[in-house]
């Protein structure tokens, strides 16, 4: 039923990890492989592409729905309906940042006192000239940069626009960033026809639940433990939960205490403190387990 585009290259990891980890395994013969596989009855197609492209492949209806960033979507001008965030970039689960940088040695500290006939060096020309356009730098010279773009600057160029995490790329090659132009992260986007039909919305939303859950679960396990009648109210009313936490009654051999089993979900961060706490509370036969999913 649908067509699905999949990122390659800063992405491709990423996408990979997270569609294994919903139970959407891409498969593929090798790495140099354009053609891809997802066994689903949903998918229908699966190719791997830049995910420069992506968005108006999408937003033109070669296909249903892709995985791109939000910064190939601006830049692009594509026309997509954006279900979901994925949280995570081409460095891991940071947002990127589109932003300004000169040299070092540049003694500009204000895009207001840019040269207007500057050069700038960049792979994301239209972000770089509306941005411009916006501040009044209209005749600035924009360059093309097809990669290592802090490198062309001051020697080809007085400015560049770039994509960084932390900024440290760009200080190591003597760089410093003046203004943050964008913040990018991962999306799910879709073909504005194909988000209106209800059927291809209906599977749009189950695989955007099953990655959804897979991002939900990142940090969390499910704990599972017993107490006696007496203490339930007081220990439910401790946990920490993102939903009520479940019990029920439980078989004792001890005809004479009635036990309850509770299973909740948690911040495995928090058992350090949690744990000791339910101890004193009256909890036993306390079980930790991984969680895959956290779909709600």
């Amino acid at each position: 039923m649908l067509r699905i585009a999949i990122p390659k290259g800063s992405l491709e990891e990423g996408t990979f990890s997270l569609f294994k980890q919903a139970d959407l395994p891409i498969t593929r013969r090798d790495e140099r492989d354009y053609s891809i596989a997802i066994n689903d009855p949903r998918i229908s197609e699966a190719m791997i592409l830049r995910p420069q492209e992506i968005a108006s492949y999408v937003g033109e209806g070669e296909f249903d729905i892709g995985i791109t960033g939000k910064d190939w979507i601006v830049e692009t001008e594509a026309v997509v309906e954006e279900v979901a965030d994925l949280q995570f970039s081409r460095g891991g689960w940071n947002k990127i940042k589109i932003v300004l940088a000169t040299d070092k040695n540049n003694p500009i500290k204000d895009v207001g006192d840019i040269d207007p006939n500057a050069k700038i060096v960049t792979e994301y020309p239209r972000i770089t000239r509306r941005y411009f356009k916006n501040i009044g730098k209209r005749k600035v010279r924009i360059r093309l940069s097809y990669g290592a773009t802090e490198v062309k600057v001051p020697r080809l160029a007085d400015y560049l626009i770039d994509v960084t995490e932390t900024g440290y790329t760009l200080i190591k090659n003597g760089k410093r960033i003046i203004a943050t132009i964008l913040e990018s992260t991962t999306l799910l986007v879709a073909n504005k026809e194909s988000w209106a039909d209800p059927k291809k919305r209906q599977a749009i939303n189950e695989i955007k639940d099953l990655l959804l859950g897979v991002l939900d679960a990142r940090g969390k396990v499910l704990i599972k433990m017993k107490v006696s009648e007496e203490n339930l109210e007081s220990l439910l009313e401790y946990l920490p939960a993102q939903e009520s936490p479940n019990y029920s009654p439980v078989f004792s051999q001890n005809k004479r205490e009635k036990l309850f089993s509770v299973e909740t979900i948690l911040e495995k961060s928090k058992l350090n403190i949690v744990i000791p706490e339910i101890r004193k509370l009256g909890a036993k036969d306390i079980v930790e387990l991984n969680v895959g999913k956290v779909i709600l």
